[in-house]
């Protein structure tokens, strides 16, 4: 063989080596990965029943200062969580010290100290739960037992980014009335033999209280995150306009994804994928309401898109609102880690694991069999959103590896 012939021919296997060496050292990486996902999976569906249980392992240590430890950049609770149970039973029983009107906002609620000095927020029973919100996907009262589901499906999907929430049943007679503020006790009144308050908030008014059965009012309590971590709200970038004939950009401009990538802090970081993961929650809860967000301030686009307010949810399980998806298939991107929980999910594990979850909450049912289906339904929508995204630019475009380190060091 001549030597320009043996040169060629060697330089054809060194080709051929170089790629077989990356194509194999990359399928090495996705499947570490890959089996990375798997255990973590497995992990979180042995952890889902989170008995209620007052006992602590550190005994030192008050259960409001353990989830105060709990909270970093990158998530508000660790994977792995004994404590768990002890910080919801707490929520629940402690002793309310202080009752006041809800911080800003649309929706009536409650804020209220627990012993030991703990900020929750309150949010009462409007609906029954077979209850169907018709109008559009943001109508109506904010809903308490949405919370409750909404923070157990961010457990399931490993997100991590919500408060917890716990149901609770409050007596206003006796534990609320005797602690209110006067701004709130001024909003109490009875309705035939229930006990009632309306509130403040934009749209709390006297003609539309909520009222409990007699005295006794269930609703949720959400875990008021430590005031160490200052929130700085965000204008969400696919908000909608709330205006008859008005769109927003989105809604008209296919490219409008392009724009908001070359806008900070969308134009590096974590944050559009967070928006991603954001508009798969939301679009499996039914929560077409997130007109802005929260996350850790100054944060300069690093910290996590905090999972916040999420009652405007499960209100129609009949009603599959597409449009919450637009972040997804106007971006077509989506994290590798949230696309393999997704896929783990098929088959009815989703409402099978939601339902595990929360069997143990006092207000448990705390969904109805119909919302419960719709998220089986939902999640082969986002597949389908995400196979298309994939047929049109490729899987390595569409999933994006981006595993963010959950120090809590």
């Amino acid at each position: 063989m001549k030597l320009k012939q043996r040169v060629v021919l060697l330089a054809i296997l060194l080709v051929i080596f170089i790629f077989t060496k990356v194509f194999l050292l990359d399928n090495l990486d996705t499947s570490a990965a890959h089996r990375e996902d798997q255990r973590a999976f497995q992990r979180m569906l042995s952890g889902l029943r989170v008995a209620l249980d007052p006992r602590l392992e550190h005994t030192l240590q008050s259960p409001w200062e353990i989830a105060a430890q709990w909270v970093v950049p990158r998530e508000v609770y660790p994977e792995d969580t004994p404590e768990m149970g002890a910080v919801m039973h707490a929520m629940t029983t402690k002793r309310i010290v202080k009752a006041d009107v809800g911080y800003k906002g649309t929706q009536l609620k409650a804020l209220l100290i627990l012993e030991g000095g703990q900020k929750v927020v309150f949010k009462p029973k409007r609906y029954a739960r077979d209850y169907i919100v018709e109008g559009e996907p943001y109508a109506g009262y904010d809903r308490h037992n949405a919370e409750v589901a909404a923070f157990h499906l961010d457990r399931i999907l490993g997100f991590r980014r919500a408060p917890l929430v716990v149901g609770r049943f409050v007596n206003l007679r006796t534990e609320i009335k005797p602690v209110a503020t006067e701004q709130l006790l001024g909003t109490f009144m009875t309705v035939g033999n229930n006990t009632c308050f309306y509130g403040k908030c934009y749209y709390c008014r006297e003609t539309e209280p909520a009222c409990a059965d007699g005295d006794i009012m269930e609703g949720s309590v959400t875990l008021w995150l430590p005031d160490v971590w200052p929130l700085q709200k965000h204008r969400h970038p696919w908000g909608r306009t709330y205006r008859e004939g008005k769109l927003a950009r989105w809604e008209y401009d296919e490219s409008y994804c392009d724009a908001v990538k070359k806008t900070s802090p969308y134009d590096s970081g974590p944050r559009l994928l967070d928006i991603i993961d954001t508009a798969v929650f939301d679009y499996l809860i039914g929560n077409a309401d997130r007109h802005h967000y929260e996350s850790f301030q100054d944060d300069e686009g690093a910290s996590m898109l905090i999972l916040l307010d999420n009652a405007k949810s499960f209100g129609n399980p009949a009603l599959d609102e597409r449009s919450i998806l637009a972040p997804l298939y106007q971006c077509c991107i989506i994290r590798v880690s949230t696309w393999n929980r997704l896929n783990y999910l098929k088959n009815g594990v989703l409402k099978s694991a939601l339902k595990t979850a929360m069997s143990h909450d006092p207000i448990s049912p705390v969904l109805s069999d119909p919302h419960l289906d719709a998220l089986d339904q939902r999640l082969l929508s986002i597949l389908a959103t995400v196979k298309q995204c994939t047929d049109q630019f490729g899987p390595d475009v569409v999933l994006v590896e981006d595993r963010m380190t959950l120090s809590h060091l």
